[in-house]
């Protein structure tokens, strides 16, 4: 069975993307279906869950799983953009090489981002294939050719994390993302798909001449990836047995293709290269086999190679007696590049179908909202050229009084003119219309600015928070400042702050035209008789019914009602023009992979507006040349009129009830469009104050997990060590200190001298008896003598030893004073002063032998014939009190370094 690595998975948690995505789609996408994209959103969640719970399983349908999440995030990444300052979903991932628990890895990051995600799950991806193919049966053509297919498509997709992995997170990322880590995952997948190769040439018993070429490349394959392994900065993230499996594996698949190479030699009759490969191959084998240890999986290879090498020898031997070149004479074996890196395929999964097909992406639906606003403001610059020529013809008819003075030659009656105008102002409202339009204005207003206050004060709520945070945790606080990720916020509560101030100016100006034609507008709302009686009388000038100027002046006036009527028609054409950019757009994107909007909308609105543009510049030049004329005649009317002062004010009047007219209808527009204005304000402000709301609570969240984690790692964090404890209590240099450095051990104070120990006759002692008075055991041997020991004249011994006695049996017996004459504590009256006891070896004593302990308690050494054997610990040198006696009431043997008078004496034996 072959040893392949496989990948570990990358571990994350669940999210919820229902919300977040729903309130953006409301925001942005304001035409879409809500029935669809919940549906569409429930769908991709269940999907997302799936993927963590499938995770699990080494089968493809687990990888099609994981295929399908993938290729969806790649297909929402221009349709809903996930990221700080957007959709703000928090993906947290786990290092895959985290020893951690699952709960307990300290390895994480947590990002809002979607490109995030999308890297994580192609290394999931990756991970995957390589278990998948781990667990193949390398003993089977299928399981072989799903190992190559899935090894190369691993590595292809590693192979382009390491290209894209740093610029989608824009910060450091886990070791198992860092591209060498990802450089060395993709070498091995690849040297792992060459390998396979391999097997399945020998499966297929191919030319030896191949395989060794296909084994050489393995080799090369894993030594690359063995130098990737070796990094610095990724060594120690390897699980254990992974260097070792790759160094083994490197120096074994070029021992086979030493070995396939020699069979190659051995065809073609050249024994001696034959042996010398062969040779070569045994040595690497057995150099993978002490780099692989437990893991090394060619012991059978192994055997295969001596047995032939044995047999190549002998055959040579006796037959062929051929030379057996040098190593590096031979020719090179070649290699074999077949496994490669298989590309990244979009998308993944041939299943997959987008489940937010309907939602156009969002550089789409921007280059429309773009195109819309260019739209706008041509289609409104048009209409209001035409609105503007309109107001000033009826200004000017105002100002002469047409067509009522043509209709008032009586003098005594209201014109039909003026009780029309008045009914068709009662019609729609008369002035409580405007009056109610006008006071509802300040309290539309006044909602609309409370939102946009609320929703800038979050805002600056959430960043002085995030600053104090910063500025008290300086670089710790690790997360992206709150400043540029709410610029688009506040860049848009700017615009709508602007927006408000113009329409403040406009309805200021509104409320400025309403009272200076609050009069002729209050008159037009009365009944027509009441309208009657506040016109004074005139003179009758109905002679000038049927003469050439009023007809003249009648005529100018009905064209002038049919440029208004053409007017209407050009508006309402300017208004409905239709256009499909959707389309130009998709195209221009799928081409370009970007859009150039702003040439695509004016080649696209010059096209349809160019016709458009030039009916109202004919309908402008058409009425000055009428407006001209219509003063001319008006002229010579009024010559012809016999005018006096009670039909002057009657003139007057009529004119400022026309012009009141004509301002009612204007204000009637301007307010009721203020209205519309304002109510469909809110719901954009609405949605900026959501939005915001939203990221607020995200960060919230943010911050609160993260002050966890800065608390937690300031607990966790150790204190600084504490001061040196002084030398008398017991600090460094009061004592030793037994396993520090030498600059921590304690020097013992100086040895005193030793006192003089007064010269005494040694007792007499009975035949056989020992000078305790108890006679020895028959198997003892007698006695050594005790040499003397020379002092210094300070008292202490000197540093080098005296030489060793004779041994028993190889000189006299020593009768001096100062020689041994008892038990090894026994006193010794004749020693000189400043003396030390030193008994002599007994014979057969080893110096070296680890067993051999002190004399203790008048025992020799252990081990001596006759004694009983006493297992007794060795000397402790210089520790305090030395071997305290063992009879009870003595005290214990004198401490080097401490006054004594004298040696004290030890109780005979009993």
């Amino acid at each position: 069975m072959a040893t392949m690595l496989a990948i570990p998975l990358k571990k994350t948690y669940e999210v919820d993307l229902i919300k977040p995505l729903r309130n953006f789609i409301q925001s942005t996408f304001t035409q879409a279906d809500p029935e669809y994209y919940n549906h569409a959103l429930q769908e991709f969640n269940k999907l997302r869950n799936l993927m963590i719970t499938k995770s699990v399983d080494k089968h493809e349908s687990a990888l099609e799983v994981l295929c399908r999440y993938h290729d969806q995030l790649v297909a929402i990444e221009n349709k809903l953009p996930i990221a700080e300052n957007q959709i703000r979903v928090q993906f947290k991932w786990r290092d895959a090489f985290d020893e951690g628990s699952f709960l307990g890895g300290k390895r994480t990051l947590a990002i809002a981002s979607g490109a995030y995600e999308k890297v994580c799950m192609l290394f999931n991806i990756a991970a995957l294939q390589s278990q998948i193919a781990s667990v193949q049966n390398f003993e089977n053509d299928e399981g072989l050719k799903l190992a190559v297919k899935y090894f190369q498509q691993s590595s292809g997709i590693l192979g382009h994390l390491k290209d894209i992995v740093l610029s989608h997170l824009q910060q450091e990322p886990t070791p198992d993302l860092n591209p060498d880590t990802l450089s060395s995952l993709s070498a091995v997948m690849l040297a792992q798909a060459q390998e396979s190769i391999y097997r399945k040439a020998t499966l297929d018993r191919m030319k030896e001449s191949m395989i060794a070429k296909l084994a050489y490349q393995c080799s090369e394959l894993y030594a690359d990836a063995m130098k990737l392994m070796q990094l610095t900065s990724i060594r120690d993230l390897w699980p254990r047995d992974w260097l070792a499996t790759v160094v083994m594996k490197q120096a074994a698949f070029h021992a086979m293709a030493e070995f396939y190479q020699s069979v190659v030699a051995q065809q073609s009759k050249s024994y001696g290269q034959e042996i010398a490969r062969l040779q070569h191959a045994v040595e690497l084998m057995n150099a993978s086999q002490q780099r692989g240890g437990a893991t090394f999986a060619f012991r059978n290879e192994l055997g295969k190679i001596q047995r032939a090498l044995e047999a190549a020898k002998k055959d040579n031997d006796f037959i062929y007696h051929d030379k057996i070149p040098d190593l590096k004479s031979l020719e090179p074996i070649g290699k074999a590049v077949v496994a490669k890196p298989t590309p990244l395929a979009s998308p993944l999964s041939p299943k997959f179908t987008d489940l937010f097909e309907k939602i156009v992406p969002l550089p789409v639906f921007e280059a429309l909202t773009a195109f819309e606003n260019r739209k706008s403001q041509l289609a409104n610059m048009e209409i209001g050229r035409l609105r503007e020529a309109t107001a000033l013809i009826n200004s000017v008819l105002a100002s002469l009084n047409l067509p009522a003075a043509l209709e008032d030659l009586s003098g005594a009656k209201v014109p039909q003119s003026v009780l029309d105008k008045a009914k068709q102002m009662q019609d729609l409202g008369g002035v409580a219309l405007i009056e109610s339009l006008i006071t509802a204005l300040p309290d539309l207003l006044t909602r609309n600015r409370e939102i946009l206050d609320e929703s800038i004060r979050t805002l600056d709520d959430e960043e002085k928070s995030d600053t104090q945070l910063r500025e008290q945790f300086k670089e710790r606080w690790t997360r992206t400042p709150s400043a540029v990720l709410t610029k688009p916020m506040r860049d848009e509560a700017s615009k709508y702050r602007t927006i408000l101030d113009t329409a403040i100016q406009a309805d200021r100006i509104v409320r400025e035209k309403y009272n200076s034609h609050k009069q002729a507008i209050t008159l037009l709302s009365k009944p027509p008789g009441e309208l009657e009686k506040s016109l004074p009388a005139a003179g009758n000038v109905g002679a000038l019914q049927g003469s050439a100027v009023v007809k003249e002046l009648r005529k100018l006036c009905e064209e002038v009602e049919t440029i208004k009527a053409e007017r209407e028609v050009i508006e309402n054409e300017i208004k409905e023009a239709k256009f499909d950019m959707t389309s130009k757009f998709f195209a221009a994107l799928a081409a370009d992979g970007a859009i150039d909007e702003e040439a695509l909308s004016v080649s696209e609105l010059d096209r349809v507006y160019a016709p458009l543009r030039q009916q109202v510049s004919d309908s402008i030049h058409k009425q000055e040349t009428i407006l001209a004329r219509i003063q001319n005649a008006n002229t010579e009317f009024c010559q012809a009129k016999s005018s006096n002062q009670s039909a002057a004010q009657r003139e007057a009047l009529l004119k400022d009830l026309a012009a009141g007219f004509d301002n009612y209808m204007e204000l009637k527009n301007n307010l009721e469009e203020g209205t519309k204005f304002y109510n469909d304000l809110t719901p954009l402000l609405v949605r900026l104050q959501t939005k915001i709301n939203d990221f607020c609570f995200a960060r919230k969240t943010e911050k609160d997990e993260l002050m966890a984690d800065l608390q937690k790692q300031i607990v966790n964090t150790p204190s600084q060590p504490p001061p040196t404890q002084p030398r008398y209590q017991g600090g460094p240099g009061a004592g030793t200190d037994v396993g520090a450095g030498d600059e921590n051990k304690r020097t013992p104070p100086p040895r005193p001298p030793r006192p003089a120990v007064p010269s005494v006759t040694a007792p007499t002692t009975p035949a056989g008896l020992s000078p305790s008075g108890r006679a020895p055991p028959a198997s003892a041997p007698p006695p050594p003598p005790q040499p003397s020991v020379p002092t210094t004249s300070t008292g202490q011994m000197p540093s080098a030893a005296p030489p060793y006695p004779p041994q028993p049996g190889q000189g006299a017996a020593p009768s001096a004073p100062g020689a041994y004459g008892g038990s090894w504590n026994a006193p010794y009256p004749g020693y000189p002063a400043g003396g030390y006891p030193m008994p002599a070896m007994p014979s057969g004593f080893n110096p070296y032998n680890p067993y051999m302990q002190y004399p203790h308690q008048g025992y020799p050494n252990q081990g001596a014939p006759g004694y009983p054997q006493q297992a007794t610990p060795p000397y402790p040198m210089g520790q305090p009190g030395g071997y305290p006696s063992q009879q009870p009431g003595v005290p214990p043997y004198p401490q080097q370094g401490y006054p004594y008078p004298a040696y004290p004496q030890q109780q005979p034996y009993r």
